[in-house]
Order: C-alpha cells, then sequence, then structure tokens
C-alpha cells in the first residue's frame, strides 16, 4: 500500500466512523478463510461491515471521532466490524465467537461510550430493532382491541335480554 492509498484509507474509514454508531473489536488471530467469509456473510446480512485493517492506520482514522476510546484495543490481529444499528452487529459477533473460539470480542464503543465483552454480550441479548417496534406496535393496539371488546359487551347482552323477552312473549 502507498502512501496515497494509506490516506483514502483513512479518510474512508473516517468518514465511516462519523456516520455510524457502533463499532466492536475482535481478534481474528487463526480463523480461516471459509471462518472469515462466513463471518463477513453474516455481518453482511445483519447490515453492519467487517473489516480487518491495519492497527495503525485505524488509529489515525479513529483520530477526532467519538470512537477514540477503543484505540488501545488495536493491538495484534484485530477486525472492526461497524452498523447503525447495534443490535444486530453485537449478536451475529458473539453467536459467531461461540462457535469459533478463535474469534475473540475485545470490547467496542457505542457512541462516546466505551464498551467491555461483558456489555457486548449484554447488548446481544436485546431483542433487535424490528422486534422492538412489533412490540411497540402489540402494546399500542392491545388497548384499543380491549376497547372495541368492552363497547362491544353492553349491545350483546342488551341483545340477548331482548331475544329472552320475546322468546318468553312467543311463549306466553
Amino acid at each position: 500500500m502507498d502512501r496515497t492509498e494509506k490516506r483514502e484509507f483513512v479518510a474512508s474509514l473516517a468518514a465511516v466512523f462519523a456516520e455510524t454508531s457502533m463499532v466492536i473489536v475482535t481478534r481474528n488471530d487463526g480463523l480461516s478463510v471459509a471462518d472469515v467469509t462466513e463471518l463477513r456473510r453474516r455481518v453482511r446480512a445483519a447490515g453492519a461491515t467487517h473489516k480487518v485493517a491495519k492497527n495503525r492506520l485505524a488509529s489515525l482514522a479513529l483520530a477526532g471521532t467519538q470512537f477514540e476510546g477503543i484505540k488501545p484495543l488495536l493491538k495484534g490481529p484485530t477486525a472492526l466490524s461497524w452498523a447503525d444499528e447495534p443490535v444486530a452487529v453485537a449478536k451475529v459477533l458473539v453467536e459467531f465467537a461461540k462457535t469459533n473460539e478463535k474469534l475473540v470480542l475485545l470490547g467496542g464503543s457505542l457512541g462516546a461510550q466505551t464498551l467491555s465483552v461483558e456489555s457486548i454480550k449484554a447488548l446481544a441479548e436485546l431483542p433487535s430493532l424490528d422486534v422492538l417496534r412489533a412490540q411497540l406496535v402489540g402494546l399500542i393496539s392491545t388497548p384499543a382491541t380491549r376497547i372495541a371488546g368492552v363497547l362491544q359487551a353492553p349491545a350483546g347482552q342488551l341483545a340477548r335480554v331482548f331475544g329472552a323477552y320475546a322468546k318468553t312473549g312467543e311463549a306466553a
């Protein structure tokens, strides 16, 4: 990589850090090409990006961004994963790390807040944004359904009372 390529890479990575909300740092020492390909496929399916970057170039790109707290994690063979929706990328990386011991979570950052490995695992246990939206719609629609049921109940009871009077009137 020559100097111009390095400058372009740092500029593009800095632009990504300016736009994203979450970055997770992983150690990928000893992952096979097939494992990395599978990991990238899963991360991409979650709407995130997983990239191996030189630590020095990543540190330069982190300068002046809200993610400067993860600079100490950039030692050894590391990779960066980022996404706008934090839960999805955390879930994918935690699940992959459970099945492949060669991928190790080192930490991350959600905005300006630095996250430990335990925080990332806790974040991965949260429901995704789509699930939360569905739960919210369910909570909003439930009271409306109950109100409709309560309003229909007296009318149904009146109809049954009138029907009973009509039957007793016919019998008499």
